[in-house]
């Protein structure tokens, strides 16, 4: 197995509440996933391992397999190859440990709901069937949007949000789950620059908090002050690690006609 492929990360936060201390938050061998009906693997021979506490980047073009890993992890598509554990469970049988936020574009925002409504839905993973957001639900709700600066925003249909505005109402919804392994895709893509901010902040509270972040991104700029290590996938593959030239390994990377080029 190359070691370009492999990825031992320091933690700088306290270890996850109920986190055994030998099961790392993510952990990948020989990784292969393929969506249905596809030919071709959407991930291969993927070997990863992120400890609790840790907050790392997913770089690499559209297609490259940020959002395939970050989907498999969520329990979301199936392992065709290999293994993937989450703190030591298989992939989607921690859902309350668990949050992924999708790509902004992926959600309906024309659905008739308030964005306190869609926060509030975070809670669900902890009330089961049939069981109503208590008090304690939607006071934990309100502390996500407050969080983010949208408690004014709370009765207003999520279709009128900004991009920005949408996009931190969707955190919220992941830190009203209060899971111990954020999945997030693209949380920073297109978004103004107070949103940007106030993302990256929060982020960096999560870890103080003993969180692991995971993150795809193609800020590349931001690599090193905001992460602890990067990942670099290409054509379903990690190619490179690194997000800085604190780290052994560290990759310089750049967008050129839509593919990403990396050196060691």
């Amino acid at each position: 197995m190359n070691t370009a492929r492999r990825l031992f990360l320091p933690y700088g936060g306290r270890r996850a509440a109920g986190s055994p201390s030998d099961a790392p938050a993510l952990a990948a061998q020989d990784l292969c996933v393929r969506y249905p009906g596809a030919d071709q693997p959407a991930l291969r021979d993927v070997t990863i391992m992120v400890p609790a506490g840790a907050r790392v980047a997913l770089v690499g073009p559209n297609g490259a397999g940020k959002s395939t890993l970050l989907k498999s992890a969520a329990g979301l598509l199936p392992v065709v190859g290999g293994s993937l554990m989450v703190y030591g469970a298989r992939p989607g049988s921690l859902p309350h440990r668990v949050a992924y936020l999708a790509q902004r574009g992926e959600l309906d925002w024309n659905f008739p709901i308030s964005v306190r409504r869609l926060v509030v839905a975070g809670r669900y993973p902890h009330l089961g069937w049939l069981r109503w957001p208590a008090r304690e639900d939607w006071r934990k709700a309100d502390a996500a949007l407050e969080r983010l600066g949208i408690r004014d925003l709370a009765e207003r249909q999520i279709g009128e949000l900004s991009g920005g505005q949408q996009q931190r109402a969707l955190l919220a919804r992941a830190l009203a789950q209060e899971a111990d392994l954020l999945l997030l895709d693209e949380p920073l893509n297109a978004v103004d620059a107070a949103t940007r901010e106030v993302v990256s902040t929060v982020l960096r509270d999560l870890q103080r908090e003993g969180k692991t972040v995971v993150v795809a991104t193609h800020d590349l700029d931001r690599l090193q002050t905001d992460f602890d290590d990067a990942l670099f996938l290409l054509d379903g593959q990690v190619v490179a690690r690194g997000a800085g030239q604190a780290h052994p390994h560290y990759a310089r990377a750049s967008q050129l006609n839509g593919r990403l080029e990396v050196t060691a």
